[in-house]
């Protein structure tokens, strides 16, 4: 297992050009959950600090306000239950849906319609816990796919995914990502970070304050933010991954980390790359 370093995907990175604009970076849309308002804000302040172009967060009408209130760069949208509207629009390149999402039966259903009808979608957090009972049902609407796929578990999530019985961290996430046919990133003290192909990418250095509530978020909405911006998905996990550690040690304190601070670390980690 090769560990994870810039080489493996600087050249993929996104380019900056004076010539583009917005749209040209990329348009990430974060599905905004109704009661955890929190994950989905932090997602999508990630998604933009990592260089998309313009993202927005989808809620019900309900908790529009409480987005609106608290979002400024990114815009909040009002839309229907089933995203018709929302993915009409052409322009745009990345969907996340999972932080905060809940665990209701309408959270699997909107994962199944952007699977169906989305472009390139990122799955975490609750959008992988309503598939524990309905694992064939998420691997056949990824195969189905339009766009490519990354599934952002933590060791509890992989757990209700996937059965490797004795099978090494590695292996089993190689085995997950050929069985579903998505880029798996499973989390934990060592990251390790799995293609359908069989490449495969190891992160055991990210600091131990990363361990706090809402840090997994971040790091789905950084993966978001790459893949908006056109970085292949296996690329854009491992980069993502890197840099969400890089800015953890940027914090300037040995304790007191939270997830709020790492989006707005996340441009000094770039000056690592």
């Amino acid at each position: 297992m090769t560990p994870n370093h810039p080489d493996l995907w600087r050249a993929a990175l996104p380019d900056l050009s004076a010539a583009a604009h917005k749209y040209d970076r990329g348009y990430a849309l974060v599905m905004g959950g109704d009661v955890k308002t929190g994950a989905a804000r932090m997602a999508a302040r990630a998604a933009l600090r990592t260089g998309a172009g313009l993202v927005s967060i989808v809620c019900s009408a309900a908790s529009f306000p409480i987005y609106a209130s608290a979002c400024e760069a990114i815009m909040v949208n009002p839309e229907d239950k089933y995203l018709s509207s929302v993915l009409s629009d052409t322009r745009i390149t990345a969907v996340l849906h999972g932080p905060g999402a809940g665990t209701g039966k309408d959270t699997r259903d909107t994962a199944l319609h952007l699977l169906e009808y989305g472009p390139a979608t990122v799955l975490d957090a609750d959008a992988l816990t309503v598939f524990a009972e309905h694992r064939e049902d998420l691997s056949a609407a990824i195969y189905g796919a339009k766009g490519p796929v990354v599934l952002t578990p933590h060791e509890g999530e992989f757990a209700r995914l996937a059965d490797h019985g004795d099978d090494t961290k590695d292996c089993a996430t190689i085995a997950a990502a050929h069985e579903y046919g998505a880029v798996f990133v499973h989390k934990g003290k060592t990251t390790v970070i799995a293609a359908p192909d069989g490449r495969c990418a190891m992160q055991s250095d990210a600091p131990a304050c990363l361990a706090t509530a809402g840090t997994g978020d971040v790091l789905a909405g950084m993966i978001t933010g790459l893949i908006a911006q056109g970085m292949p998905a296996y690329e854009a996990a491992c980069a993502a991954v890197w840099l969400h550690a890089r800015a953890a040690e940027a914090f300037p304190y040995p304790r007191g980390l939270i997830a709020e601070d790492l989006p707005d670390l996340i441009p000094q980690a770039f000056t690592n790359v």
